[in-house]
């Protein structure tokens, strides 16, 4: 996109931003606020309404109170472009507005009310953190890649801790066990304390913005302080008799890497619930769907159907069936969460029911039938 040449001179004063991701693209669409006389600035981190904000002025504390929206998804984060007011604006200083997301990591919230919550914005690449002290839960990495994928950043699977692993034979094993989840995905075995696979890591990370994502406990800190070749992150011991440690990151930190771009360092997840991420979930199962469309029926159930290709494929193997059984728990989860929301899918899931409802009813007589 060109520029007038008016704004690409006024702009040249935002060169201390390039190094948080700032970019032509970025400048056009802060154009109306520059005109404004507002400040371009990427958020650093926010905390109880307020955020640090780096602008062209050096880092400054704004409030929040002018974007809070009803919708939670819709509320300043780490990774925004944002509009800010220039110094001698008043104080406190405000954030005006924030610039069109281009990517946005969200999950849902564990509250009753089962709202989103945004985690991170414009992420390029997801990284999710798998510590190898513990066993793998593959079902945990499932629902981060559908996070990710939902998104629209690329993921990757880091491996940390690779040198509690010193058999190579062992760690292709448990690096296969995680391809098998995560198609189209690297998986990359990691130590930050041997160095062993941190220059591809660098590579990745120094190509726009990285989130690091995981449970306590699983390195995250230890990582990014490796990445940022300081300890910036406080580091806590892990218990030896689960691999579970406490929340060293408290808030949602972006960070910028000495081998460039910047990297969002996030308190680790207990729960790690779907929000609408219907082709999240098709990605991660991209195995499943594809067998999906040779099915007989385009409503197949993958139960007992007549030419059914899943359960075929779980038959002669070439299919886990847990793989079948964890896709099935991510559908119903998200459609649980899209239905609050949504009567259109409210009503298909009542539909099933009372499909499913008959067709057991009818079983039953048919049984019936028999034993007479």
């Amino acid at each position: 996109m060109s520029l007038p040449s008016s704004f690409r001179s006024s702009s040249l004063s935002f060169s201390s931003l390039l190094a948080y991701g700032w970019d032509d693209a970025w400048a056009a669409a802060f154009a109306p606020y520059a005109a404004q006389g507002l400040l371009p600035g990427r958020v650093l981190r926010v905390d109880r309404g307020q955020c640090d904000v780096v602008t062209p002025e050096g880092v400054v504390r704004a409030d929040t109170a002018f974007v809070v929206p009803h919708d939670p998804l819709r509320v300043i984060c780490t990774g925004d472009w944002a509009a800010v007011d220039p110094d001698g604006a008043g104080d406190p200083r405000y954030v005006r507005a924030y610039l069109p997301r281009r990517t946005t990591f969200a999950r849902s919230t564990s509250s009753k009310r089962s709202e989103g919550q945004v985690l991170a914005a414009n992420v390029d690449h997801a990284i999710i953190t798998v510590s190898l002290a513990v066993e793998l839960d593959l079902g945990r990495i499932e629902r981060f890649l559908a996070l990710a994928w939902e998104s629209g950043a690329q993921p990757l699977v880091v491996l940390s801790k690779a040198d509690l692993v010193p058999d190579p034979v062992g760690l292709s094993y448990l690096v296969e066990d995680v391809e098998t989840v995560a198609p189209g995905v690297q998986v990359l075995p990691v130590s930050s304390l041997t160095g062993d696979g941190l220059d591809v890591l660098r590579a990745v990370t120094a190509g726009g913005t990285s989130v690091l994502l995981g449970v306590s406990g699983a390195g995250k800190s230890t990582l990014a302080n490796t990445l940022l070749g300081t300890d910036v992150m406080d580091v806590q011991a892990i218990r030896d008799m689960d691999g579970k440690g406490r929340h060293t990151t408290t808030t949602r930190n972006l960070l910028v890497l000495p081998g460039g771009g910047v990297l969002i360092d996030t308190p680790g997840l207990r729960g790690v619930g779907l929000w609408d991420a219907e082709a999240g979930v098709g990605q991660v199962f991209a195995e499943i769907e594809d067998l999906a469309a040779e099915c007989r029926f385009h409503d197949c159930a993958h139960e007992s159907e007549p030419g059914c290709a899943v359960t075929a494929a779980i038959a002669d193997g070439t299919l886990p069936e847990r793989r079948l059984d964890s896709y099935r728990k991510l559908i119903r989860e998200n459609q649980r969460l899209v239905a609050k929301t949504d009567a259109r899918v409210r009503a298909e899931i009542r539909k099933d029911w009372k499909r499913k409802g008959a067709e057991g009813r009818a079983a039953m007589d048919a049984k019936r039938g028999q034993l007479r």
